[in-house]
């Protein structure tokens, strides 16, 4: 017993000296400017408030070159990560290690395992590190299904008002949360700057073709030009799109229940055996007995 009070403060003095040498903040402070500089649904624990301080110390000692940071500070904006890249990276870091460290015990207990652990461990780190392209594919693929009621709204607006940023603006208000946000950004732009330019940064940050097709028609409005036959054919031709997106949600259901059925079945017919098996075991009891 005394020498796991002796191996615990040992360890608890390791602890304070490196965090007084590294500078890490203490729990309290974190904790504090943690409630006063985010809005959070959940109170957070003490481990993520420690493992987001080892990832902050992590990330001042991350060197990375300006392309990369760059490409990196623009995916995080588009997938809504609030995160410098240098921080998304240590999270990443932070991650591997936590899963990594499992492989020292391992070792001891069952030496086979390690490698995998290690494995995991990587594959944890890739899925932190290029969730960002995840997440910004799942937001691309939601403002994509509402492009059609989109196109469909300019289309009716355009008779009677050839004002683009109004035309953003009313279909805003209605609008899904990711197509409401990138709206946002592309209005409160075009307030400050330049239409055209404003719809060309709304087309880059989302990166898809079909958003492509409606920004070059909204520029078309802004240089005066005839577009009323482009939008009925681009409505025409996204709502074909959804309709395709709707038949290959509906072709998913009867595979869904196709496995559903199959296991009832197999249930219903161990129902049976069991039934068979008892009727049968009685029958060979009264014969011996």
């Amino acid at each position: 017993m005394l020498q796991y009070l002796i191996g615990a403060s040992f360890a608890l003095g390791i602890y304070l000296i490196l965090a007084d040498y590294l500078r890490i903040p203490f729990f309290t402070t974190s904790k504090s400017l943690n409630n006063l500089t985010v809005r959070q649904k959940k109170k957070t624990s003490a481990i993520d408030i420690w493992l987001k301080d080892f990832a902050l110390w992590i990330s001042k000692h991350i060197r990375m070159n300006e392309y990369r940071r760059m490409q990196l500070q623009i995916d995080l904006q588009s997938a809504g990560i609030t995160l410098s890249p240098e921080m998304h990276m240590a999270d990443a870091i932070v991650k591997f290690l936590l899963v990594g460290l499992l492989a020292i015990p391992v070792a001891f207990i069952f030496p086979l395992l390690s490698p995998v652990i290690i494995v995991l461990a990587i594959f944890v780190y890739l899925k932190a590190y290029k969730g960002v392209a995840d997440k910004i594919k799942a937001k691309r693929k939601r403002i994509e299904y509402e492009l059609p009621r989109f196109v469909s709204h300019i289309d009716k607006t355009l008779k009677h008002n050839r004002d683009v940023l109004y035309i953003l603006d009313s279909y805003r208000e209605n609008a899904g949360e990711d197509m409401k946000q990138e709206l946002s950004i592309t209005a409160a732009d075009m307030r400050s700057g330049n239409y055209e330019a404003a719809l060309t940064r709304l087309e880059s940050r989302v990166g898809s073709s079909m958003l492509s097709d409606v920004t070059r028609g909204l520029v078309g409005v802004l240089r005066g030009d005839e577009t009323d036959a482009y939008w009925t054919n681009l409505a025409m031709k996204f709502a074909d799109y959804q309709r395709q997106l709707l038949k290959a949600e509906a072709a998913k259901v009867p595979g869904k229940v196709k496995r559903l059925s199959m296991c009832m079945l197999v249930c219903f017919m161990l129902m049976y055996v069991v039934v068979i098996l008892m009727q049968i075991i009685q029958s060979l009891e009264g014969l011996f007995l």
